[in-house]
């Protein structure tokens, strides 16, 4: 059973997170390139915001919203 996990993490050590090891070893040579995966996370973050916004203004601007006032009877 000891093998089994150990074999675990030999995977993980090896294999799946020898990637990051590689960009913190860049990083003292690059901070950009170090954080590439951070500056892909956040433009796809960003080209999702502007995406939601120019959607709410579309449907702001064709009237499609239901803007009826219905609250509950206790305000």
């Amino acid at each position: 059973m000891k093998d089994f996990f150990y074999a675990i993490q030999d995977l993980f050590d090896t294999l799946l997170l020898a990637p990051f090891d590689e960009l913190r070893a860049l990083e003292v040579e690059n901070w950009f390139g170090a954080n590439i995966v951070s500056w892909i996370f956040m433009s796809i973050g960003l080209v999702a915001f502007v995406y939601w916004m120019l959607q709410l203004k579309s449907f702001s601007d064709n009237n499609e919203e239901d803007k009826s006032i219905s609250s509950h009877s206790y305000l």
